[in-house]
Parts: structure tokens; sequence; C-alpha cells
């Protein structure tokens, strides 16, 4: 048996903790033979763990604590603490194990009630599940969410080579705001979502660069930012924002640009890796 979960792009501007796309890099879990102890081989380095402190299994055995321990091996495409919910893949598909080998039967809804409390906020689990664009809300320990289409474009990826730590950037955001400043923040991430429901990328996008729950105090941390933005604005980009917590870079583009972005881009000579993405359209998948 084997289970994919796609990596995941969250915020998407003002989306903040709420609103993520399912991206084309994939985590894999082959799950082997049975076995007296639980093993996961892997070549993500030695600070994965290999056992059942694997958030893997911590996730797997937190849904059903009696699974019978089988052989692993987990692949992942989804860059370590870039921004692309490398720990939500991880928890999506722990999830989905204890599903599979538990016969636990759960709907899309209950694995996402169940990722939204293990992660605190639904936007990179949500669409991980589901694929797509997902707009969701946590509020009172209550999940709510819907699935949209996202408008056809192309992605593209700058994947800086250092990490940045979700508490890392959560650190640099205020404590407090004006009311006069969320109501300003909360009428442009409506529009934004109005305008990705409807299809309209030249008005999400406009919306997409305006956040101001967390971009303008996290692009400080992300010195690449300003490059690549101006850069994609060179090829006509529809939005550059920061994916999930950074310092991952995502472009949004309609696919005539993509290739002379993707050259302007390599030719800056910047510390990273580029990827050409398509939205995913699936969410977990299991192949049996």
């Amino acid at each position: 048996m084997k289970i994919i979960v796609p990596a995941t792009s969250a915020n998407v501007g003002p989306g903040f903790d709420s609103v993520g796309i399912a991206v084309s890099k994939y985590l894999t879990i082959d799950v082997l033979e049975a076995q007296e102890n639980w093993w996961i081989e892997h070549d993500l380095g030695e600070e994965i763990p290999s056992d059942e402190e694997n958030l893997l299994l911590q996730t797997a055995l937190k849904v059903a604590a009696d699974l019978p321990p089988h052989r692993l091996k987990m692949t992942s495409e989804v860059p370590l603490a870039r921004g692309l919910g490398s720990s939500s893949s991880v928890i999506v598909a722990g999830i989905e194990l204890a599903n599979q080998l538990g016969k636990l039967a759960l709907s899309d809804e209950d694995k996402l009630e169940i990722a939204t409390k293990i992660e605190g906020h639904p936007d990179n689990v949500a669409p991980a599940i589901f694929g797509n664009l997902v707009v969701a809300s946590y509020v009172d320990q209550q999940t709510n969410h819907l699935v949209l289409p996202f408008p056809e474009c192309d992605l593209v990826a700058f994947v800086p080579n250092y990490e940045l730590k979700t508490s890392d950037s959560r650190n640099v955001l205020p404590s407090e705001w004006t009311y006069k400043e969320a109501v300003a923040a909360s009428s442009i991430a409506n529009v934004a979502i109005a305008a990705l429901a409807k299809g309209d990328l030249r008005v999400a996008g406009k919306a997409i660069e305006a956040d101001r729950f967390h971009e303008r105090y996290r692009q400080q941390l992300v010195a690449e930012f300003p490059q690549v933005k101006e850069v994609a604005h060179q090829h006509d980009a529809y939005a550059t924002y920061l994916s999930g917590a950074g310092p991952t870079i995502m472009n949004l583009l309609a696919p005539e640009y993509t290739a002379s972005f993707v050259a302007a881009l390599t030719a800056l000579g910047l510390d990273g890796q580029i990827f050409q993405l398509k939205i995913d359209t699936f969410g977990v998948r299991v192949e049996k």
C-alpha cells in the first residue's frame, strides 16, 4: 500500500492561517510488511527519527493506539521547514496510515478535524487532504471549510537554501492591532477570496500582494523576496507571495510567461532551488 500526500502553499497572501493550495510535490509512504516493531526507512537526515518518535507514527498512534507495527518507507519531495507544508503532509499521512491499517473508515471531514486539532490551524492540512484551493476556519474548536478550483495558472516556487521555522516567523508578527487596521486587512482578504472564486487572477493577485496580516512583517526575514518579486512583475506575474511562513516565494503566472521568468530568475544566481509546479487536484490518496 502507498499513501501519497501533496505539498501545500498556505496563507496565499491575506488568507492567513485559513487559505491554502495543494501543489505538485509529494510525500510518499510505502506500507511494507508487518513486523514486531515500527521502523521507517528514509533518507531525510539523522535528525528525522525512524521509530515511534517520528511525527508520522506519533500522529497515527494518536488516532489509533493499537495499530499493528509495520516497516514503512518514507520518501519526500517536500523541502523541510521551507513553507511548503512538510510537517502537515506528514500529519495527513499519519492520519491516513491509521485510517487504512485500523480500518477506521474516516471521512475527509473527519481527517480535517483531526489534522486541524493536531496542527492548530487548517491552512496546510486542508489542501493536503482535499487538493485544490481550500478556504477554512478553526474557531472555538469548530472547523469549517470550502473546496474551490484554483484559477488556471502556472506556479513557480523559489525555495531558498535555508530553513525558516514557523515559530521564528510568528515572532515578528504584532500581538495587537487597531480595529481600523483589522477591518482594512479583512476587506483585502475578502476581495482576494472572491476574486479567486470567480477565477479573476488579476484582481486576486493585487489583493494577495496587498496583504496586511503577515507578509509586510515576514518579508524582512527573506532577503531574496524583493528581487524575485521584481523579476516576476517584469514577466507579468499575477502575484508573488510568501508561501506559508516562508522562506519559499511563490509566483503565479500565465503559462506563456513561465519559461522566460524561470530563465530570468535562474540568471539572478540566488542561493536556492526553483520549482515549476501545478495545482494538485486530488489531495491525499491511497494506492493498493
